[in-house]
């Protein structure tokens, strides 16, 4: 059994991630998506697969040179694009004198290809059309014989899945020119009834054609591995949008039998972009936090070109809430969180590799002055105040903030972030989240952002009285160490009010 694999297009509707990796190449769990084509093939009796290529084909040759598989693969260059139809008169050479699969490379499916081969040599027609109901695709007509009757139809129409099978007679009808689509020959056929339709309405489909139908599918395939489902048990995880933080990153909720996981989209994340090097950062950094069993969601699953992250749902429960809701536990509370913060600071610096990181290796003076002063002047000040302020005319202020921060800090991992809203509460723990941004740095900062939230308004015998905690869990008992140590975490505490501001007006006045 042979089929072709139609790989040579531009992928132009998912431009212009196309323009640096070519459509059969997009991963789905990892694994591009031409290698789930092949191994379907495989699976359903394929000896021989014919791969045509031309956009970016060095790239796709060198993956398919690379790629382990039981089947013999031919790659079929075409120097000029021959359309769906020229491409499969392209490679008849190949293909023999048996009837032979011709498929889509950017299709996931779990179309049963060796039923579909016993029902076309049972059908005795030229070509076998998998169809189902798809309805913005749904254009091809069918007669109550199954039989094909058009390719614009409104009424009784079904959608196209891109499976074929062709016998190899179908040549015969093919014209003579070499740049033509296979419809056409399909409508002349259909005149003389060679062209039926399989129906499978019960199947799992998906192209990853656009941008967002490629996230949805990642997400979807995902969310079935982690679940131990077949794709034909996509359609029964539900899906639950949830509030994001300040990050373009979008959050949901995948349920399935009583269990869930939550899903975090980054994007399409083409190497060394922005977003690419913060998904990164976040599936590295949580593997690493995790193997040293530090509270923070475990990372269950995740594919970094369509920058899905599956992540162990930790409930609704953040600290904020909590507050609000039982102010009386706050002390106890926030003890246990300072516990943990410090847990994270020192276990996590272990063996910590700063290549992980996103931005910077580290939070040092360059990071304070451009990403948390410069930015204050340049979205807050005159983002959002509408001011003209130079950030030359307080630089001497800000390398005076930057440089007290560091002088006397206690280095560790820091988080970066650790505010109310990015602590969760798990059967009464703490747990961390959104921890990307995390890089060795002074906990003074950490302790800065917890204990300055502005979610959650401490009073200030309460803050004084929580960092005297801290000084204590870390030893620092010497009255000149404890200056020191409260010199610094005020000067925290300047630096990361001056990026909160700068992120309020940003989000404000431009997301």
């Amino acid at each position: 059994m042979k089929a072709f694999i139609l790989a040579a297009g531009f992928g132009t509707r998912l431009e212009p991630y196309t323009r640096k990796v070519p459509k059969p190449l997009f991963t789905l769990g990892s694994q591009p998506i031409i290698a789930h084509a092949i191994e379907s093939l495989s699976a359903a009796g394929c000896t021989e697969i014919i791969i045509n290529t031309h956009h970016l084909h060095n790239t796709i040759s060198r993956f398919l040179d690379s790629y382990k598989s039981d089947v013999d693969i031919t790659i079929v260059y075409e120097p000029v694009i021959l359309d769906t139809g020229g491409a499969i008169a392209n490679v008849k050479e190949y293909l023999g004198d048996v009837p032979f699969f011709v498929v889509n490379a950017d299709v996931l499916s779990n179309i049963d290809l060796a039923r579909v081969y016993q029902y076309h040599i049972n059908s005795k027609k030229l070509a076998t059309l998998v169809l189902h109901h798809y309805e913005p695709f749904n254009k091809v007509g069918v007669a109550s014989d199954n039989n094909i009757t058009g390719f614009n139809s409104t009424g009784n129409a079904l959608a196209f899945t891109g499976v074929q099978i062709l016998s190899p007679e179908i040549f015969d009808h093919f014209p003579e020119e070499h740049i033509f689509s296979s419809i056409t020959v399909y409508k002349a056929l259909c005149r003389q009834k060679q062209v039926i339709a399989y129906i499978d309405n019960n199947i799992f489909w998906s192209d990853i054609g656009t941008p967002d139908s490629y996230i949805k599918t990642s997400m979807q395939h995902l969310c079935a591995r982690y679940f131990h489902l077949p794709l034909s048990g996509i359609h029964d995880i539900k899906f639950c949008s949830l509030a994001g933080d300040g990050s373009d990153r979008q959050w949901y909720r995948a349920s399935y039998d009583n269990k869930s996981v939550i899903v975090a989209s980054h994007d399409i994340c083409l190497p060394g972009t922005d977003n690419d090097l913060e998904c990164r950062a976040f599936i590295k950094i949580g593997q690493h936090l995790n193997g040293k069993s530090l509270n923070i969601p475990k990372i269950c699953r995740f594919d970094r070109l369509s920058g899905i992250v599956l992540v162990e749902d930790l409930g609704d429960l953040l600290l904020q809430s909590q507050v609000l809701k039982s102010p009386e536990t706050i002390p106890e509370l926030y003890r246990k969180v300072i516990d943990h913060l410090i847990s994270f600071s020192q276990v996590g610096a272990t063996n910590f590799n700063p290549e992980w990181t996103c931005q910077t290796a580290q939070y040092d003076r360059q990071l304070i002055l451009d990403k948390e002063c410069r930015y204050f002047i340049e979205a807050f000040v005159n983002g959002y105040l509408g001011q003209h302020t130079s950030y030359d005319k307080y630089k001497p202020e800000f390398e005076q903030i930057a440089d007290q921060a560091l002088t006397d800090a206690v280095s560790g991992l820091m988080h970066r972030d650790m505010q109310s809203r990015n602590i969760m509460l798990k059967n009464g723990t703490p747990w961390f989240v959104d921890f990307q941004s995390a890089r060795t740095g002074p906990i003074q900062y950490d302790l800065a952002s917890l204990l300055i939230d502005p979610y959650v308004d401490l009073d200030d015998a309460l803050k004084a009285s929580l960092l005297n905690y801290a000084m204590a869990c870390l030893h620092i008992t010497k009255q000149t160490a404890r200056i020191k140590f409260a010199r610094s975490y005020t000067a925290c505490c300047l630096t990361r009010n001056l990026q909160a501001l700068g992120a309020y007006g940003y989000l404000t006045a431009v997301k």
